[in-house]
This record gives C-alpha cells, sequence and structure tokens, in this order.
C-alpha cells in the first residue's frame, strides 16, 4: 500500500531525445499537479543536448549506455519515491494518465501496467508486424503461465516502492517489460491493467527494432518457464 501523499518517482530512459525531452518535462509538471515528484533520467549517452535539457528542467541525470531494460533497472534502483513509474520520452505516453498510474499503487496493487487494449485505450504508433507479435506475445505468456494479460509490450508502468528490487530483473533491452511481466506473476504479486493510449513518436529516431528486440522477448518467455 502506498504512503499517503506519495512521493513519486518519474524514470525515463533517453538516448538522443533533445526535441522531446523539453515538452515531456512540461508535460510531467501538468500530470503531477499536486504531487511531490522527481524526475530520474537515465541517458544512454546522447550525442545531441538531451542531458542539458533535462537538467536545466530539474531532472537528475544518470547514464547507462546498455540498453532500455538495464536504464530503467538503474533508474529504479536510484529512485526515492513511494511509488515508481517508468515513462518513455518520446513523448508517447500520455502524463495525463500518470494519476490512474499513481491510483493503482494507492488502491494496494504492487504494479500498475498501462494497456493499449483494454476499452479506452489505444495506439496511435503500433505497425500491423508489431501489433501482431505483442498479441502472440499476450497469448504466449497467458498460455505458459496462467495470466491474463492484454498487453505485452508498453513500459508505462508504475511501481510500489522496493516492488522492482523485488523483480530479480535481468533483460538489459526491451524486453523488460516482458520480464516484469512474467516475473510479477511467479513471484505472486498483485497487478492490475489499466487502460492507456500511445501517442505517435512525436520526434527523433524510434529505438525498438522489430525483428531484434522481437526474438529477444520471445526468448524471454522461454527462459522464464
Amino acid at each position: 500500500m502506498a504512503a499517503k501523499n506519495p512521493h513519486i518517482s518519474i524514470v525515463v530512459p533517453t538516448l538522443n531525445e533533445q526535441r522531446n525531452i523539453r515538452p515531456l518535462m512540461k508535460g510531467i509538471a501538468g500530470g503531477m499537479n499536486g504531487y511531490k515528484y522527481d524526475v530520474i533520467v537515465v541517458d544512454g549517452h546522447s550525442s545531441d543536448d538531451t542531458v542539458k535539457e533535462a537538467r536545466s528542467m530539474g531532472a537528475r541525470i544518470l547514464y547507462d549506455a546498455e540498453g532500455k531494460g538495464s536504464a530503467l533497472m538503474k533508474g529504479m534502483a536510484a529512485a526515492k519515491g513511494d511509488i515508481v513509474i517508468s515513462m518513455d520520452a518520446d513523448l508517447s505516453n500520455r502524463p495525463n494518465e500518470l494519476k490512474l498510474l499513481i491510483a493503482g499503487i494507492e488502491a494496494g496493487y504492487d504494479i500498475c501496467m498501462g494497456s493499449r487494449f483494454l476499452t479506452g485505450g489505444g495506439s496511435d504508433d503500433m505497425p500491423l508486424v508489431r501489433k501482431f507479435g505483442n498479441k502472440v506475445f499476450v497469448w504466449m505468456v497467458n498460455a505458459i503461465y496462467g495470466t491474463s494479460y492484454t498487453d505485452m509490450c508498453y513500459g508505462y508502468r508504475s511501481f510500489a516502492r522496493g516492488v522492482a528490487g523485488r523483480l530479480d530483473l535481468t533483460e538489459k533491452r526491451f524486453s523488460i517489460e516482458t520480464e516484469i511481466s512474467i516475473k510479477a506473476k511467479k513471484k505472486g504479486m498483485r497487478v492490475l491493467e489499466v487502460p492507456s493510449f500511445e501517442k505517435p513518436r512525436a520526434g527523433g529516431d524510434a529505438k525498438l527494432h522489430s525483428l531484434r528486440d522481437g526474438y529477444s522477448i520471445l526468448k524471454t518467455i522461454l527462459k522464464n518457464v
């Protein structure tokens, strides 16, 4: 159960997100109105001014160049908040959903996960091949692990204090979300899915590579059985 009037830590992995980081920080400030919060940017040694922009907006800066999963693990380990939220830097996650993710933890859940496939959710940034792959991975995880997830490869999530450390995460790339979903079930954690709408990337290059990262996700599903 989250503390009354919880402090929120928001972890944002970045790599060359100079165009997006300032509007992201402004959006977070609006979405977190009424909450105490801090933002931890974990940067993969960007070649642009991502770090300069993030620092000027009050973010705490850490560095990790091994991949999204590794960056999330480092950021969540450093977070001091009663609730920790993982959020993408490309403006695809809507800041007005932050309070919904917080409410899930305040209601007593260990993890609250955004889903693009629940009523009220959706995506303007999911090509057909990614949609098909996500559905296959959801089906596999539900069939193998006895879960009832509706989304698998989406990183807009919140965690009660200490939960991330108890998951014993190891995946250093985009398969981190799948690993979280699987290990949450295996460790008996209380998980809630809430609707989330994914917007298109606002600027810069996407970091996800469908075939390479899809193969990594498949390996993560099978090796945790």
